[in-house]
């Protein structure tokens, strides 16, 4: 009898795993590193507060309080109409709390763009060069060699320079630069800077991704459905996009939950060095740009920005982390 029991309850327990969807299973590996889900909670918590700026902050985003006495304003400063300034004002007398919440928005805004144009961008690419091989996997290959021997840095630093500082106006549609206004809360010609900005960390974000998905394309070209595909007539642009990418996209998605970090880290340092987005857009960048002459009298100043930087960098890292993990077909369910 007890044999018996035994032998109902693990044909139970192999039929409920069978049932059980690959996006349960993944979310349940992924519930188990507990930094990851406490990263995603914080940093998800920080974008929607960032989205409901408008209606949390009673400042508006460039507005002065002209009876701030000191300047910058400690934490706490009271307005003549008895208005909190919680996390003091700046330089200018403007409302911090305000500034990095919109900050927030903006630096969050561009990671998130340039991720998603690089990864589908590089998995594109890597999917064409690993599906064909032969010549075009060797011409892409050089290209994206040669690129990474580039140092990015100086170069990044340059097309700043050169296209940010400049006033060229992008083509952009109509309803693309009303969309990126509504989304930044920003005037459409401060857009096309930060557009501007997007374009040139997108030309080095892409390399990571093509060499991924480049590999795993290579691996599943040769895969038996592959052949299968292609000999009951299948388009080559059908196999890619519907076999070869969606099968290979584990990976892309790691890459990109920790590249967001990274995005973040570099449009902060190229706003700190001024050939990011300028003021009045504020960033946590220009923020710790701006906070730097006051910092040895006002210590506080650059912590502002600096505390929410570092946690939406470190979370998008132990967020990554943990999708790895809940990914990685290895490891135990």
């Amino acid at each position: 009898m007890t044999t018996a029991a035994q032998s109902v309850t693990l044909k139970g327990l192999a039929q409920e795993e069978k049932t059980e969807s690959q996006a349960r299973i993944i979310f349940r590996r992924f519930r188990r590193h507990r930094l990851a889900v406490i990263s995603l909670i914080l940093v998800s918590l920080i974008f929607l507060v960032s989205l409901l700026a408008p209606v949390l902050t009673p400042f508006e985003r460039d507005a002065i309080d002209l009876s701030s006495k000191s300047r910058p304003g400690p934490p706490g400063t009271i307005d003549m109409e008895g208005r909190t300034h919680y996390l003091g004002v700046d330089h200018l007398g403007r409302d911090l709390f305000t500034r990095v919440l919109y900050a927030a928005r903006v630096s969050m805004s561009i990671a998130v763009l340039v991720v998603l144009i690089s990864e589908t961008f590089g998995a594109l690419v890597g999917a064409i060069a690993g599906y064909y091989g032969g010549l075009v996997d060797l011409a892409i290959s050089r290209v994206i060699e040669f690129m990474l021997t580039i140092p990015s840095l100086p170069l990044l630093l340059i097309l700043s320079a050169i296209f940010l500082r400049s006033d060229t106006v992008l083509p952009l549609p109509g309803f693309l630069s009303r969309f990126l206004s509504a989304l930044l809360l920003a005037p459409e010609r401060e857009v096309q800077k930060v557009v501007m900005l997007v374009l040139v960390l997108v030309f080095f974000g892409w390399l990571s991704a093509a060499r991924l998905m480049r590999g795993m394309a290579l691996s599943l070209s040769k895969q038996d459905f592959v052949e299968a595909l292609r000999a009951a007539g299948a388009s080559d642009a059908r196999i890619i996009f519907r076999h070869i990418i969606p099968n290979g996209i584990a990976p892309i998605l790691v890459s990109a939950s920790l590249a967001l970090g990274g995005v973040i880290v570099t449009e902060s340092a190229l706003s700190f060095l001024g050939l990011g987005v300028q003021d009045p857009t504020p960033t946590w960048g220009n923020m710790l740009a701006t906070s730097q002459s006051y910092m040895f009298q006002h210590p506080w100043l650059p912590l502002v920005p600096g505390v929410f930087l570092v946690i939406v960098s470190i979370g998008f890292n132990f967020i990554g982390d943990g999708l790895r993990d809940a990914l990685d077909p290895r490891l135990k369910r």
